[in-house]
C-alpha cells in the first residue's frame, strides 16, 4: 500500500496544503499519503483510522487468511449480501453500488481487502475530521473521535446522504480559513 501511496501522492505538490478526503480503503490511503505530504489534512469517510478500529469478524479474517480464500468475485455474484453490507436503500443507490461492483477490478478489490486486513496504521496525529454513519456495518464507526455521526446511514452514505457530507466539508473548509 506504501507503493501504491506514494504514486497518488506524486500527483500533490509537497509543498503544498490540500484536504485528503478518503472513503472506506481511501481513507488508509489518504492517512498513507498524508505521511509523504505534511501539509495534508486529513478527512475520514466510512474509514479506519487505525487498525484497532476493525470489527471482530475482520480481525477473524485477518487471523484466519480467509480473504484468501474467498474468490474476488463473491460480491458480484451475491448483489443482495452487496446491498444489506453496504446499508443500501433505495432501487437507485442499489443500481449504483451493482455498477461499482462491476465496474471494479475484482484483482483489485481481493488486493484492497488484504491490504485492508493487514494495515499497520500510520504514526502521526490522524485524520483532521471524521464522518461516518450510524449503521455502518462493513466498518462499524468507533465509539469516540467521530465528528459528524450520520443517523441511519451505512456505508453507502456519500451517495446516501450525500447533501450532508457536503455540508460538512463545506464548513469543515471554511472554518480553516
Amino acid at each position: 500500500m506504501a507503493y501504491y501511496a506514494a504514486r497518488l501522492a506524486a500527483a500533490v505538490p509537497a509543498a503544498q496544503a490540500c484536504w485528503l478526503v478518503g472513503v472506506s480503503f481511501g481513507g488508509l490511503l489518504a492517512l498513507e499519503i498524508a505521511q509523504l505530504r505534511p501539509l495534508a489534512r486529513v478527512v475520514l469517510v466510512s474509514s479506519l483510522a487505525g487498525p484497532h478500529e476493525l470489527p471482530w469478524p475482520l480481525r477473524v479474517a485477518r487471523a484466519t487468511g480467509l480473504d484468501r480464500l474467498v474468490p474476488p468475485t463473491l460480491l458480484q455474484k451475491l448483489p443482495q449480501a452487496a446491498k444489506w453490507a453496504f446499508g443500501v436503500k433505495t432501487k437507485g443507490e442499489y443500481v449504483l453500488l451493482r455498477q461499482i461492483i462491476a465496474d471494479t477490478n475484482p484483482a483489485f478489490a481481493q488486493w484492497a481487502i488484504g491490504q485492508l486486513l493487514r494495515w499497520r496504521g500510520v504514526p502521526g496525529p490522524g485524520p483532521t475530521a471524521r464522518l461516518h454513519g450510524t449503521h455502518d456495518r462493513l466498518l462499524p464507526p468507533p465509539a469516540a473521535s467521530i465528528d459528524c455521526l450520520v443517523a441511519g446511514a451505512g456505508h453507502f452514505l456519500v451517495v446516501s446522504h450525500a447533501t450532508q457530507i457536503s455540508q460538512f466539508l463545506n464548513q469543515l473548509a471554511t472554518n480553516s480559513h
